[in-house]
């Protein structure tokens, strides 16, 4: 089920929490990895996890919601491995919290692009060369958050809805070529971003039936999915939610 071996993979937002633990596990599974978040330092750590499985691994510092920095991430993966298999469109965050009144436009719109655009903008620039490839995986990180309404950080809710129905039309428009396109939910994950609210093992403050995971326990669900084998689900949500998204 974890056999990735000498497939070429792209996680972004792979710096640091989910999107470390899912580059880490690929690489352990066989994977070659093209690393991309906005700070060098926390990519340099996550490859430094790596070396040691001797995959290759290429360092690329990008802004996801840049088009002119995502258009040379992808120049530089068809430069390094000719190829690509697997996409995880991992990079987002919370950065409008106010109830819609009372938000800064500029944070409001900024969220959504991080959450939503900025995995068309990857996808969009790196679809030829795996379409080239003949085929491959797609897996977009969303949030329980994108299927239902709420009141404050409704820019992260609008986000993540556009992550999901962005999900749902490349599935329809990309199967012929042999790609599958899935969302995948966390639920409550410890990272850097839920620091102070939320601790492993309990429940986060907003729901008493959830258990807030590690990084690595969202890892088994997203070998999965990359190891379908062609034909598999797409289309789909797949969550680790303790409760109806």
């Amino acid at each position: 089920m974890s056999n990735l071996q000498d497939k070429v993979a792209l996680v972004t937002g792979s710096g640091r929490g989910i999107g470390k633990a899912i580059a880490i596990a690929y690489a352990k599974a066989g994977a070659h990895l093209a690393l991309s978040a906005r700070t060098e330092d926390q990519l340099n750590e996550t490859a430094k996890s790596i070396q040691a499985l001797a995959q290759k691994i290429i360092v690329i510092p990008a802004d996801v919601t840049n088009q002119a920095q995502v258009k040379e991430m992808a120049n530089k993966v068809r430069e390094e491995f000719g190829r690509l298999d697997i996409l995880v469109n991992n990079a987002g965050g919370g950065i409008e919290r106010s109830l819609i009144l009372e938000s800064d436009p500029d944070l409001w719109v900024k969220d959504v692009t991080v959450n939503c655009t900025s995995a068309y903008l990857v996808t969009h620039a790196f679809l030829p060369l795996m379409i080239e490839s003949g085929g491959g995986k797609i897996i977009n990180i969303g949030s329980g958050m994108g299927h239902r309404p709420g009141p404050n950080s409704s820019a992260y809710h609008v986000g993540k809805a556009g992550m999901w129905m962005f999900t749902q039309c490349l599935s329809e428009e990309v199967w012929e070529y042999g790609i599958d396109v899935n969302e995948l939910i966390p639920g409550p994950v410890a990272t850097d971003l839920t620091q102070g609210r939320m601790a492993v093992g309990g429940p986060p403050p907003f729901a008493p039936s959830e258990y807030v995971k590690t990084p690595e326990e969202v890892t088994p669900l997203a070998l999965w999915l990359a190891t379908q084998p062609k034909g598999g689900p797409t289309g789909q949500s797949f969550s680790l939610t303790r409760r109806p998204i």
